[in-house]
């Protein structure tokens, strides 16, 4: 059941490979209050992926117009690609009464907390830097270079955890869904 007021704004964040997408999407699932926010990007589309389901696709061009029309809640440039979350997009989901899950990283979560006032944040940490690069290995998605450079960047990224309303130590699947879940609830309990 939908809200009577405004929806809640809720931002994960983590290194790549800590299970934050995989978090998220159970989380869509376990409840229909909750709507996934869908970003703008300068990137290729990937196999099966689908405008306005998975991102808006833009050029570079009609996203740098988008910057100066100040359409955007917040919007990056990760891996020479931009990415950002349009505005009208997020406030129509809001008004309606549904919480955003934002699946970002610190950058997007700083310029959003900085930019909404009921907005909470997750950064979901990886049990160790060893388990996170066993994890990049596991999935076969990425040559040697390219794991080096998500380690340097899960460092970084890790670096700025202590930005976030909550962190929750991702080392069993299920227990962390409950605990961000938990979390979730009991802002709900606040806000409203």
């Amino acid at each position: 059941m939908k809200n009577k007021n405004k929806g809640l704004i809720i931002i994960l964040s983590s290194p790549s490979g800590a299970g934050k997408s995989s978090l998220a999407k159970e989380l869509l699932r376990i409840d229909d209050n909750l709507c996934l926010s869908i970003s703008a990007t300068t990137r290729k589309s990937r196999l099966g992926e689908q405008e306005g389901v998975n991102y808006y696709f833009k050029t570079k061009s009609e996203f740098e117009e988008l910057i100066k029309q100040d359409s955007f809640l917040e919007y990056a440039k990760i891996y020479d690609n931009y990415y950002g979350t349009p505005k009208k997009y997020v406030e129509n989901l809001l008004n309606q009464g549904l919480d955003v899950l934002f699946d970002i990283d610190w950058q997007g979560a700083r310029s959003i907390k900085q930019n909404a006032v009921n907005a909470i944040s997750i950064f979901i940490l990886p049990p160790s830097l060893e388990i996170l690069e066993q994890r990049l290995r596991s999935r076969a998605t990425d040559d040697e270079e390219a794991i080096k450079l998500r380690m340097a960047s899960a460092r970084a990224e890790i670096s700025h955890s202590n930005e976030y309303d909550y962190t929750v130590t991702n080392d069993n699947f299920n227990d962390t869904l409950h605990q961000i879940y938990t979390i979730i609830l009991e802002e709900r309990k606040k806000r409203n």
